[in-house]
């Protein structure tokens, strides 16, 4: 929905904006204070404490409730964020009417809330605050209480209005500089993300569009399939005396076997996520079942598996996509391990209260060109496709976790899936 798009990010530079305001407001509520106390009580110059006092107090207490809207889950809209730099310019211009008006050395800070507003929210919210700043500052060039002359020297050098001056323009700048880069800092962020979105779109529509494929290739292997296995089951019992051919019929029997079910689970799955019910199962149950699984397919590996103790009394909800994901990795690391000549692959399981993470290293030649193309959905694989790991890296995000790939200092590389752990402690209470 391209059209939904702006106006999400708009929502999202508001917040950023009103948290921004919110953080210089109190170094406002701060500055403005010190000030006050500094030209009453050390300069003794004649101003409205009082009424100063209480424009600062009030201000704070708004300072406070801004900072406990923005916790609230609210979306922040953008003439909020208006009404909220609508405040500060009132503000201010109440202490400049107090103060001197248009004669006070910090009246050009009603330009701040126009340039922080600029940032991030859109023109005509920006037109807003500028003509309410102008506006503001036209009506304190009549109307204001008339400070002690600024002008009069001290020793015959020292002039309170070029000071003013010159402390307006070190608060301006450093509040511009540091300000205006964090909203920048923050824009920079929202775009990397919307950007990251849309990248992980283009890359789901074409699993879905694989995923389509798959769908229609499954109902027409069925049939073929079928004859498959039923040839075997009659070359099995013709060659029942041939010990050599027998077991490599067997094998085939068995890689048979494991083609249907991957079309069961194809048909199940639907069938579950229709349903709304994911299979729950001890997380040891889980990686032993992925590992006789494995072992169908790659029986030739030597895989040695590492479940820590906190993992084994945990439960997962053991999605057929988690486990085919987990499958992809140990199938890859065994081709990066028999092509270095080791037939060694290592899975290791760790899990907390939060998620889990598997941990599958191979004994290849972990290269960097390796690692980069794992990371970029690539394969290294002369054969391969680099759907295993694009299928991995959607299902970890897909699920809340993440994919990543790092080299071993000794040899090889180690794939780390880390996904919510959406179960309990399997002793707690009994299975629903």
């Amino acid at each position: 929905m391209p059209a939904a798009t702006p106006y999400r990010t708009g929502f999202h530079n508001a917040r950023e904006l009103t948290w921004t305001l919110a953080w210089l407001r109190l170094c406002a509520v701060a500055g403005q204070a010190l000030t006050v106390v500094v030209v009453a009580f050390w300069m003794r110059l004649t101003i409205p404490v009082d009424d100063l006092a209480l424009a600062i107090g009030l201000l704070l207490v708004f300072a406070l409730a801004v900072f406990w809207r923005l916790r609230q889950p609210w979306p922040v809209m953008p003439i909020e964020a208006v009404a909220h730099v609508a405040v500060d310019i009132a503000a201010l211009t109440w202490l400049l009417y107090l103060t001197g008006g248009a004669t006070n050395p910090f009246v050009s800070l009603l330009v701040l809330p126009i340039t922080l507003a600029a940032a991030a929210l859109p023109l005509r919210h920006v037109a807003i605050v500028a003509l309410l700043a102008a506006a503001c500052y036209l009506v304190l060039i009549p109307w204001h209480v008339p400070l002690p002359p600024l002008h009069a020297h001290e020793g015959g050098d020292f002039n309170l209005h070029i000071l003013g001056m010159a402390i307006n323009f070190v608060i301006t700048a450093a509040a511009l500089s540091f300000f205006v880069t964090r909203l920048a800092r923050m824009l920079r962020a929202r775009e990397g993300e919307v950007q990251r979105e849309r990248e992980r779109a283009l890359r789901d529509e074409g699993i879905l569009a694989i995923a389509t494929q798959a769908a229609g290739a499954a109902h027409e292997l069925n049939t073929p399939l079928s004859t498959m296995r039923t040839l075997l089951a009659e070359l099995k019992r013709e060659h029942a005396d041939d010990r050599g051919l027998a077991d490599d019929l067997e094998l085939l029997a068995g890689q048979a076997e494991r083609c249907r079910d991957i079309l069961r689970e194809l048909v199940a799955l639907g069938t579950r996520q229709l349903a709304g019910t994911p299979q729950r199962m001890p997380l040891a149950a889980f990686v032993r079942d992925s590992e006789s699984r494995f072992h169908l397919l790659r029986p030739e590996v030597d895989l040695s598996i590492r479940i820590e103790s906190d993992a084994e009394a945990r439960e997962i909800e053991a999605e057929p996509s988690l486990r085919h994901a987990l499958i992809n990795l140990l199938s890859n690391a065994a081709d990066a391990s028999l092509a270095a000549g080791s037939a060694r692959v290592e899975l290791f399981v760790a899990a907390n209260a939060a998620q889990v993470e598997f941990g599958v290293r191979d004994f290849g030649a972990g290269t960097e060109a390796e690692l980069v193309a794992r990371s970029a959905f690539q394969s290294s694989k002369r054969d391969g496709l680099g759907l295993g790991l694009a299928l991995a890296h959607a299902t970890a995000e897909r699920l809340g976790g993440e994919l990543r790939a790092e080299l071993q200092p000794d040899r090889g590389l180690l794939q780390r899936l880390r996904v919510p752990l959406r179960g309990r402690i399997a002793t707690a209470s009994p299975r629903p």
